[in-house]
């Protein structure tokens, strides 16, 4: 039976995913009610791991000493739960696969990177190859998805992102591939691999790929 993690870090771990948001987009992502998150980034504000800004745009910032408190409590539930290793070498299965997913990216956004040749998607052949690629990829991504979150609960909204995501490519929706902001593969792929990170403090910036 998965383990569900505690609000504190859903909340927190929903922040640093988002970058900055309101309490009811981390509360869709991470499947908590809303009063729960607002009370548990109010409470982390209190000490500096979290910072509202009300303005012109308005939400929650997470702190440096928050990205710090992530990876103290996930820590503690990595060895509580007793799935550190699971969780390791799941990150870097990932990261082998992390280098063909920013080609395969590249590959939907570059048609010949030589003659600066965006892919303005009217080579249907061509976009049907580069999805073919995708497809292998989410495939790839899925069993890793699935076994994390055969532990921790929380590694279960990444199986189903993938999925809405590819099914609306896959429905000529091409922003659903690589576009920013909306729940596109990408998005949710780089969303999973900071999840990762977080979970065992790993700085991404060490890292040879970045997706």
């Amino acid at each position: 039976m998965p383990v569900d993690s505690n609000p504190a870090l859903l909340s927190l771990l929903g922040l640093r995913l988002k970058g900055f948001a309101e309490a009811q987009v981390v509360s869709d992502l991470v499947g908590i009610d809303v009063d729960t998150v607002t009370a548990e980034l109010t409470k982390a504000a209190e000490s500096e791991l979290t910072s509202y800004r009300d303005g012109r745009r308005t939400g929650w910032t997470l702190m440096p000493a928050g990205r710090a408190e992530i990876e103290r409590l996930a820590s503690i539930e990595l060895d509580e739960v007793g799935c550190r290793e699971l969780a390791q070498s799941t990150y870097e299965t990932f990261l082998e696969l992390n280098g063909q997913m920013l080609q395969t990216c590249t590959d939907w956004q570059v048609k010949d990177i030589d003659a600066n040749l965006l892919n303005d998607h009217t080579d249907a052949d061509y976009d049907a190859g580069v999805i073919a690629d995708l497809v292998k990829l989410d495939s790839a991504v899925q069993p890793l998805c699935a076994q994390l979150a055969g532990e921790l609960s929380r590694f279960g909204i990444y199986g189903p992102r993938f999925t809405a995501a590819l099914d609306k490519v896959h429905a000529g929706e091409t922003k659903w591939f690589t576009g920013p902001i909306i729940e596109s593969h990408h998005t949710v792929w780089f969303e999973f691999h900071e999840d990762l990170l977080a979970t065992l403090g790993i700085d991404r910036a060490s890292e040879g790929n970045h997706g």
